[in-house]
């Protein structure tokens, strides 16, 4: 489940208690006293067996079976082993949701109950939060359905924590601050309603502006990634995560798996969805402010106004620590600041306005760098002296700059009481403000942040090379030899075969049983080689002599083997020799090692990690991941949050890499390891990286079990290359149907270019006079676990070919409805090209389990009601908008088409 049934939580027509009491300090009393005090406009009621006629003012009965109707929401607060039943008890009467305070314990019996309670919820479709949870709020409603100590005002801000302590400490925090929030909810354990869920609740709330998270681990993986996509593109995220250090590290069979940290696959998940990290409460709680104030940025230069310069420089430095942009001051602006301020000001950015400047200079100082239009920002940072008292100081600058939207103005007033006075004000005009520079700047980037996630994220990527197709068949051969014989690991041929498949450059290489046959080979090859033991026991060959480069000949490669083979047998006697491994050796001289490689996660799946190779590769810890699956641009991404990056671009008179073909590598390890599920792990190291491009010097492939069909491996739904469809046409021309990438989008502009006014009103119901690239990511950067869109076009690379048309469907979180459109070229009308778009997005919808597909079509497109209806579509007229046909498809109960 998702969203279903959520509205029953957070918008309940009545409330029951479930243990309400009037027993002074017991949670029954609190939270009873809380919704009846807190404004619900809808009954509550108690239920407890020992109290006549009401508590705390709230009509009591003494059990579930007695309550005048089923309430909406249940509160239970009763002890932990009587929830199953009254859950039950609960569904049966109609409630769909249940927030469970009671605690839980850590053991077999405690895990049985939450078992049992979401056992009995399940036939009902009841949503459970908790156990072991502080409550939820909803401040628009009045509803306080927790035992916290203080109501939350009312606001724009939703917070959701697992954490009951962190939600009392934040609503303490904020109502001091005049802050406040449209939703508080306390996770607890998450046995059913959980982070993912709410993120798609808030996504869609309208009273929603921001959204802050505190989480300490998340259950499942895809629907937490789907749903953090989806919030983030439409508001601010921010989230700090609870846990980020393991008591022990997991020993790994490769240096891919010994490098990723369970923080860092966190960290790697929050970039990818667009979300903003902090790491501790009180950036936390700067978020919170920033966002609660904070318009939408026009940019990020930020103007920095003080009366004391060090303050200054501690800002300029946390500004540029945080990678933040100190806005150039135009040559007006420094002429009208010339004109106010005394000679020895700073002339530049940050501004200082001297120590002896009055609350009219600073006044007339931020005023004069609002008018600059190339400040987006700015931050005004004021210490306290005899000539310019705080309060006054801030009464000033709010007047002067009362009513100007641009630039967005935030404060740092340092201090004590003086200070503290000040705040309020700003607090009271909706200003940001906060306690040191240091904060204030961070408070900015949180902003800045976002803003710049959400741009990296909607770019269109860069049209990927005209590659070939990966060989799939000779790789399944192969994975499928290895597994025959129950071998885990790949051997360096089958390795090296498997690579070259996805286009990857390697060296050839022989594998041999023997030293002499090693010295042979080495003949064969010719000049210097490398020899390397071949032993599944064995991953990390360096560490125990088992390799060994730049041999010359047969005779000096044979007794290399021969002390090769002494020394392992001497050192690891168990280990079971398959051999050596001949290879030629490489030489290219200024070439960097990289390594690239897959590790799975045990709660994300597979994770890559991109950065500096070789023996070193440990030590250095050069490292950055991402989530599969990639395009070039996510590649160039995360190759650039490496240092080694630097020096792959070229530094210091040395030669660069060749950008391209690393970032193409990542795309083709990402693609092979979502084309086989049963590659478990995989490293390339060294890839040696120059400006003639990669070559793969050392690989490793371990295999596990194939993932069943159906079966959630990968966090991000990859792309769904068995849609893929030939569609022949009756003129001899073959057309391709196939799901949209993100590197469509120059052919879907091109297009719309083509559309005439009519055929973009019926499709858009709006005169579009161009589709902005905002909105064409809607279609093209698509999450294919939620959405769908099917595109006619040519073979050859995305965003190259002819678009044709495109039918796409976005589903609801639960998957029970589906929206659905369509559009087919006018060139195109009269080929059959929409009604096999129509059947086909059809039958993928029954495929994911989707209940019913519905659509809006105006009165007046008769061709697309005609063929609604001879697809079994019910039609439906909207009482509200005669001009608006509703069509409906419920997928369960229709026979395919």
């Amino acid at each position: 489940m998702t969203i279903r049934n959520l509205d029953k939580l957070f918008s309940p027509a009545s409330v029951a208690v479930i243990g309400a009491s009037e027993r002074a300090g017991s949670i029954g009393s609190v939270l009873t006293r809380n919704l009846v005090t807190g404004g619900f406009a809808g009954p509550v009621w108690g239920v407890n067996p020992h109290y006549d006629t009401t508590v705390h003012g709230a009509p009591c009965f003494p059990s579930v079976a007695a309550l005048p109707a089923a309430p909406d929401l249940a509160i239970i607060v009763t002890p932990m082993a009587s929830a199953p039943g009254l859950v039950a008890e609960l569904g049966a009467r109609g409630t769909r949701a249940a927030v469970v305070i009671s605690a839980s314990r850590e053991d077999a019996e405690g895990a049985a109950i939450k078992t049992a309670i979401l056992q009995a919820a399940r036939p009902y479709t009841m949503r459970i939060v908790g156990p072991n949870c502080l409550g939820v709020m909803v401040p628009a409603t009045g509803l306080n359905a927790s035992f916290a100590h203080l109501p939350p005002i009312r606001g724009r801000l939703a917070f959701v924590t697992q954490s009951g302590a962190i939600v009392t400490s934040m609503i303490d925090w904020a109502q001091s601050r005049d802050i406040g929030f449209s939703h508080v909810v306390s996770l607890g354990d998450m046995s059913d309603v959980d982070i993912g869920d709410m993120l798609d609740y808030l996504a869609n709330d309208g009273g929603t502006d921001a959204i802050l998270l505190y989480i300490e681990g998340i259950t499942g993986a895809r629907k937490f990634v789907s749903a953090a996509r989806a919030a983030a593109r439409t508001k601010p995220v921010i989230v700090v995560k609870g846990g980020r250090f393991a008591a022990g590290a997991r020993a790994a069979a490769t240096h891919t798996g010994a490098m990723m940290g369970r923080d860092e696959v966190y960290d790697a998940v929050f970039r990818r969805t667009g979300m903003v990290r902090v790491y501790t409460l009180q950036e936390l709680f700067n978020a919170a402010e920033t966002l609660s104030r904070v318009r939408r940025l026009r940019g990020e230069r930020l103007a920095i106004l003080t009366n004391g310069g060090g303050l200054a420089v501690l800002a300029a430095d946390a500004l540029a620590s945080l990678e933040g942009t100190l806005a150039t001051l135009g040559e007006d602006t420094v002429a009208a600041l010339d004109a106010l301020l005394p000679p020895n000001w700073s002339r530049a950015n940050p501004v200082d306005v001297i120590g002896d400047a009055s609350p009219a200079r600073f006044a007339e100082a931020a005023k004069i760098l609002a008018a600059d239009k190339g400040i987006d920002a700015l931050m005004i940072i004021h210490c306290p002296t005899a000539v310019c008292p705080g309060p006054e100081a801030a009464h000033a600058v709010i007047e002067a700059l009362a009513g100007k939207k641009t630039p967005q103005l935030l404060t740092s007033w340092v201090g004590g009481a003086t200070a503290l006075a000040a705040r309020e004000l700003f607090a009271a005009a909706q200003v940001p403000t906060y306690p040191t520079p240091e904060q204030a700047i961070r408070g900015f980037m949180h902003a800045v942040n976002h803003a710049r996630g959400q741009r990296i994220l909607m770019e269109t990527p860069e049209l990927a090379p005209e590659a070939r197709e990966p060989e799939l068949r000779a790789v399944a051969e192969i994975l499928a030899h290895a597994r025959a014989a129950a071998r885990p690991w790949l051997d360096a041929a089958e390795t090296r075969a498997v690579l070259k498949a996805y286009g990857f450059a390697v060296i050839e290489v022989e594998q041999v049983a023997t030293p002499a046959q090693a010295g042979t080979a080495a003949a064969r090859i010719g000049g210097a080689v490398a020899l390397k033991i071949v032993s599944p026991d064995i991953p990390h060959k360096t560490d125990f002599g088992g390799v060994v480069l730049d041999l010359i000949g047969p005779e000096a490669t044979r007794a290399a083997a021969e002390a090769m083979l002494a020394s392992i047998r001497a050192r690891l006697p168990e280990a079971r020799i398959e051999g050596f491994s001949v290879e030629r050796m490489v030489h290219r001289p200024g070439a960097y090692e990289l390594i690239l490689g897959m590790s799975p996660d045990p709660q994300f799946g597979p994770v890559l990690v991109f950065g500096h190779g070789g023996t070193a590769t440990e030590t250095i810890a050069d490292t950055a991941l991402a989530l599969p699956p990639l395009n070039l641009h996510l590649a160039r991404s995360l190759i650039s949050r490496t240092r080694i990056a630097r020096l792959l671009g070229g530094a210091r008179g040395m030669p660069g890499a060749d950008l391209d073909a690393i970032a193409l590598a990542l795309v083709n390890l990402s693609q092979l390891v979502c084309d086989f599920t049963e590659i478990a792990e995989l490293e390339i190291n060294p890839l040696l990286a120059d400006a003639r491009g990669v070559i793969v010097l050392d690989a490793r492939i371990r295999l596990g079990e194939a993932v069943a069909p159906g079966t959630e491996r990968l966090a991000i739904k990859p792309y769904p290359r068995e849609l893929e469809e030939d569609v022949p046409l009756a003129d001899g021309r073959v057309l391709w149907l196939r799901p949209v990438l993100p590197e469509d989008e120059p052919a879907l502009q091109r297009a719309f270019d083509k559309l005439t006014p009519d055929e973009i009103y019926l499709r858009f119901f709006a005169p579009l006079k161009a589709l902005s690239h905002a909105m064409a990511t809607r279609f093209t950067q698509i999450d294919y676990d939620r959405q769908m869109v099917l595109i006619l076009t040519e073979h050859g690379a995305p965003g190259t070919t002819e678009y044709y048309g495109s039918v796409n469907i976005v589903c609801d979180p639960d998957l029970q409805q589906a929206e659905y459109a369509i559009l087919v070229r006018h060139d195109m009308t009269g080929k059959g090209l929409g009604g096999l778009l129509m059947r086909r997005i059809i039958a993928y919808a029954r495929s994911r389990g989707i209940g019913e597909i519905f659509g809006e079509v105006l009165a007046q497109n008769h061709s697309m009601l005609s063929l609604c209806q001879q697809l079994g579509f019910r039609l439906e007229t909207n009482p509200h908008d005669q001009s608006v046909v509703t069509v409906r498809l419920p997928l369960e109960d229709t026979p395919e088409v």
